[in-house]
Formats: C-alpha cells, structure tokens, sequence
C-alpha cells in the first residue's frame, strides 16, 4: 500500500471503533495536540476535521506531531504488509529494524541492497513520504521511549542501547521531535519494571559517547513487553520452538524459550496479551537487534485475519477453525536456520537436534553462539554422524554467505536468494523453501516434496492442485498442515 492509498474515511472508521485489527497499519495524528495514536487509543475520538492519518510512525514525526503518552505508539505490532511484499523497502524497513542503519548509516544500508543510497531515499519518500534516515531516527527514539517508560535503565545507557552516538545527540534528538528530554519522560511515566541486576552507574555526562568497538563490563538485565497481534497461538509457537531447540543454545519447554545471544541470553515468556522479553547482555548497543529479532522468531506481527479470511474459505477451513492465530516461526539468525534445514534433510527432527547439538559443542563461537558462516568454513565436521555430501553442502553455503553471495538476514530479494540457494549443492526446492519460509519470512513460501505434506494432504483429501489456492498464504497452509499430523 502506498502512501496515497491510505482512505481516510476507512482509516477514520477504524479509528472511531478502535479496531486492533488496524493497530500497526497506520498512526493518527491529531492537528490540535500535536500528537499521533494507534487506532486503538482509548482516548476520545478527535473530529475528522483535526486528523491526518499516516502510514509510518515517522511520516507523522517529520510532520511535527509527538507520539501519545497513553496508547504508546512504540508498542505497535509492526506492519504485516512488508513482508507479503518482500520488495525493497520491505527488506530496507526490516533492515532497519535490525540496526543495520545505526551501525553501517543510509548508504551502507543502500549498498546491503545493492542499490544507490539516492534511490533508496527515492523509494522511501514515495511510500511513506519521508526518508531512511528518517525512520531509523524515529526507530530510536520510539526504543528509546519503550526503555525509558519500561526499565530503570540509566539515561547513559538508554541512549547507546537505542543506537544514539552520544547522551547529548540523544537529548537533543528526543527534545527537538518530541518537546520533551529523556529525563522528564521518565519522570513522568509511573513505575517501572526494576533491572534485576544491574551495577551502580555514574551520574549522566551528556558527552559521553560509547566507542565503537567498546563493550560494557558488566552485564544488564532488563524486561520488555513485546506486544502482537490476536488470536496468537501461543502453544502452537513455542512447542514447535521447544521441539527443535538445539541442545547447548537454546532451552525450551513449550512455556518459555532461551538462547544464547552476543555477551549474553534472551528468555522468552508468553503473558495474556504480551511476551515478557528477558534480555541479559553486557552490551545494550545490540538490543533493538534483539527485539527485532524476537519479533520475527515468534511472528508477532503477522495478520491472523487475513491469513484465515484466505485459508479459511479452502479445504483447509476445518484446520483453520482448529488453530485460530497460528504462526509460522521464524528465526533468530537466517544462517543457523540454513544450517537446520539442510541438518534436516531426510531424518527426523529429533536426529537433526542431535547433529545439530554436535555442530555447536565442536564449532561454537565465544559465548556459546552458533557458528558463524566463516567459522564453520574453518571447522572439521567429520564424526559427527553426516554424510561427506552434507558436510560439503554445509561447507558450501558457508561460503556463500561468509563472501556475501547469500543474505538470508533480509537484504537479499526472496525470489533472487531462493535462486542461489538452489545452486548450493545438495540443496532442491524443499530445502530452499524451509529456508524462505523460515528466515526469508515469506509468507507463500512452500516447501515442496515434503513428506509429511503430501501424507497430510492425502489424509484429509485435499487434491494437489489446492496449494494454489492458498496463495499468498502457503507458508501458513504448511504449518497448519504440520500441526495437525
């Protein structure tokens, strides 16, 4: 949807019945306040004459409007629509997200996508009618907000753990957009959740900036709400989380989930409306990858009803019926999930944590953390129960992720990585499909030649030629397909 798609009587009628159906879709923003909403805000519904809708959060930021205070924008699920797209300002949003802009800025951003930093702000400004620069900004200080509000986090460290370079740009930043300092925010946002471990800090030095290649020397632990879309199948995710949790990285028993992560761990825990984020880590720069990251392994930002107003109407509707909300997982990282489904390749899921477990008792980097592609490259995985054609399979596309070939991490057009990763040998069409489905994140994904598929299929009766008619919905027609064997 472009930026000129957005109706304005549609939006105004979501608005006035507060339907969280729309949460994430678009913001609200009230000429009279100078301040944007979900469309779920309980406050009274303004006028139509005092509203402008917007499709990001930060096209109403550029316009000079503030994020509300009581209905707290930053907890928006994000916008599903990206992902069914996949095109190039999908993959930069969710780049985005994942701190790429922090970290490399707009043009390391634009050379991840293989295009010019010109066009890339080109693309940006016709859909949302601001820039990439902008909607990172916006990132930041909606992260920075959510920590303010919900942690005890030291202002100093807010501001790194948000991606700001220094406690000055931050307060200046959050004071010229939002009309306020980070400081009076949070004297003004009630109780918070406490760190529950966290050492004294010194008092706030509005110049000092973090190098960057420092790390802290002491570990922070902090909780934050990430909030999602209804119905979410909560059972369905984290069993199938806890039943693929590889032995060394991960811990799960269907109620929460644990992995190890850079200088620390995250634990996942489904509360009624939300899932409680535990995050231990001694560095914050790296947290707004972390929330993205977890957003996307749980899918938290998926459409339930529009994938089950689809699939609900074919041979799948008794399924459908049977599992309001479900999921797709995803993951934490697209290389270790890779890994996972060529590991997977013909045995059981039980046989694939087992050779996984070993992959990362042998190869593990620092920490405990999955191999990255350049270290598997230089590890001997013989004796640990594969094949030599696996092993080269492995060693293969190690290599084209360590030399950029691959970008399984977002930047990389669906259908073109999809493409190279067929010609990874020992890699066919279900292999490439698990991928996309799973860390490709595309929502018609199918993974083709899967047994279990073709035995469910003849089970229920339902003709081969069907997989059409779940299109754009197919990744979501596999695991409902999955979940009922």
């Amino acid at each position: 949807m472009a930026l000129q798609e957005l109706d304005f009587d549609s939006c105004y009628r979501a608005v006035s019945a507060r339907d969280p159906r729309f949460d994430g879709r678009f913001y609200t923003a009230v000429t009279t306040t100078r301040i944007y909403c979900r469309p779920i805000c309980p406050a009274r519904t303004p006028a139509s004459r005092n509203v402008r809708f917007y499709r990001h959060a930060a096209s109403a930021e550029a316009a000079g409007f503030r994020p509300c205070k009581r209905c707290r924008p930053e907890l928006s699920p994000g916008d599903p629509g990206w992902d069914l797209r996949g095109d190039l300002v999908g993959r930069a949003l969710r780049l985005i997200d994942d701190g790429a802009a922090d970290e490399q800025g707009v043009a390391g951003l634009a050379r991840r996508l293989h295009i010019t930093e010109r066009h890339l702000h080109r693309l940006f400004v016709a859909e949302l009618g601001v820039g990439p620069l902008a909607v990172a900004r916006t990132k930041r200080l909606l992260l920075a907000k959510q920590l303010l509000t919900e942690t005890a986090l030291p202002v100093t460290e807010v501001a790194f753990a948000a991606g700001f370079g220094s406690v000055r740009q931050f307060n200046a930043t959050m004071r010229e957009t939002y009309g306020f300092t980070p400081s009076e925010l949070r004297a003004t946002a009630g109780p918070r959740t406490a760190l529950l471990a966290h050492a004294s800090v010194p008092a706030v030095d509005e110049d000092a900036a973090r190098p960057a290649d420092s790390t802290a020397t002491r570990a922070v632990t902090l909780r934050l709400r990430l909030h999602r879309r209804e119905p979410y199948d909560v059972n369905g995710v984290f069993s199938f989380l806890a039943s693929r949790a590889i032995p060394g990285l991960e811990v799960a028993d269907g109620t929460s989930y644990r992995r190890s992560v850079q200088g620390g761990t995250v634990t996942l825990t489904p509360r009624p409306d939300h899932i409680a984020l535990d995050v231990a880590v001694e560095d914050t720069r790296q947290l707004a990858r972390i929330v993205a990251r977890c957003r996307r392994l749980l899918d938290l930002d998926a459409d339930p009803e529009a994938i089950s107003d689809v699939l609900g109407r074919t041979s799948l509707g008794p399924l459908v019926a049977a599992r309001p909300g479900l999921r797709v997982p995803g993951t934490f990282d697209g290389f270790e999930l890779a890994v996972r489904a060529v590991v997977g390749q013909q045995i059981s899921v039980a046989g694939a944590r087992t050779l996984l477990g070993r992959i990362v008792a042998r190869a593990a980097a620092p920490g405990g953390l999955f191999p990255t592609p350049a270290r598997l490259l230089d590890t001997d995985l013989s004796g640990l129960g594969m094949t030599n054609r696996r092993i080269d399979t492995l060693k293969d596309l190690a290599a084209r992720l360590a030399d950029g070939q691959l970008d399984l991490d977002g930047g990389q057009d669906p259908a073109e990585a999809v493409a190279a990763l067929l010609e990874v040998r020992g890699i066919g069409p279900w292999t490439a499909g698990y991928i996309a489905l799973r860390a490709l994140r595309d929502p018609d994904a199918w993974p083709t030649g899967d047994l279990v598929l073709v035995k469910r299929m003849a089970a229920l009766g339902i003709p081969n030629d069907h997989i059409e008619r779940w299109r754009p919905w197919r990744a979501y027609a596999a695991l409902h397909l999955w979940s009922s064997s």
